[in-house]
């Protein structure tokens, strides 16, 4: 099976499309790992979206949550507040409902699993090696795709006990980088944002993974910045938020 890896799109309908449309039809299933709105200016569009590809599983993100109300957002800055409320109120009802029955993490997929933030816990983040060794070390699967901090990558604990983080930097244009899995060994895999990276690359970032192979592909693809940019400002969005699309922070 041919996996689709999906996560935090973030409302930004111009950017999934251009990974779709990248996509093809390279692919038997769709998995989405959360936070498909908040940020961005088009939630229903990319909601929508995501539903009519039917996807085989998809947890919910901490944006999913506040922006359909089943948190209150209370512990999100200022301006990712502004946005969870701007996106709660533009949100249809049958949408609403959609975000709100989503699961949480971790879900079983085959012989992996998929979370938004860890295994541990639905919102945590898992930033550095550090933090990511010690699930590593008691993972009972070989692999599980994780999103939350639009950091396209992961960590590995191979066979032999060697802990390490996987750093991607593709060059420009539309791009892929090809991750066999070690036999023996342990991941963590990040496909990246598509809607709001934060790598210091602002193209798409999704991946395929290949359950027979074992392969992990990552991709970026460009899509129109700036069109999603006009939507924001068009809709009041906060300048910050605009403005982090064209650097990738």
């Amino acid at each position: 099976m041919r996996y689709l890896i999906l996560s935090d799109v973030h409302a930004n309908h111009a950017a999934l499309e251009a990974v779709l449309e990248q996509a093809g039809s390279a692919y038997d299933e769709v998995i989405c790992l959360g936070d498909l709105v908040g940020y961005g200016p088009d939630p229903n569009e990319a909601v929508d979206r995501i539903r009519a590809l039917e996807p085989v599983a998809v947890v919910r993100g901490n944006h999913d949550k506040a922006c359909c109300g089943v948190s209150n957002a209370e512990d999100f800055n200022a301006i990712a507040r502004m946005a969870a409320i701007w996106t709660r109120e533009k949100l249809t009802l049958e949408n609403l409902t959609y975000l709100q029955e989503l699961p949480q993490g971790p879900v079983a997929v085959e012989d992996f699993q998929i979370v938004h933030g860890s295994p541990r816990h639905e919102d945590h983040y898992l930033f550095t090696l550090r933090e990511a060794a010690p699930i590593l070390e008691v993972m009972e699967g070989a692999l599980v795709f994780f999103g939350h901090t639009h950091l396209q990558g992961g960590f590995y604990w191979s066979a032999g006990g060697r802990v390490a983080e996987m750093e991607l930097k593709l060059e420009p244009g539309v791009v892929k980088a090809e991750l066999p899995l070690e036999e023996g060994a342990k991941y963590l895999i990040n496909p990246g944002s598509i809607g709001q990276p934060r790598d210091g690359d602002p193209r798409a970032g999704f991946a395929f993974f290949d359950g027979e192979k074992r392969v992990v592909e990552y991709w970026r693809v460009p899509y129109n910045i700036e069109a999603t940019q006009a939507k924001m400002r068009e809709a009041g969005l906060p300048e910050p938020l605009v403005l982090r699309l064209l650097v990738g922070h």
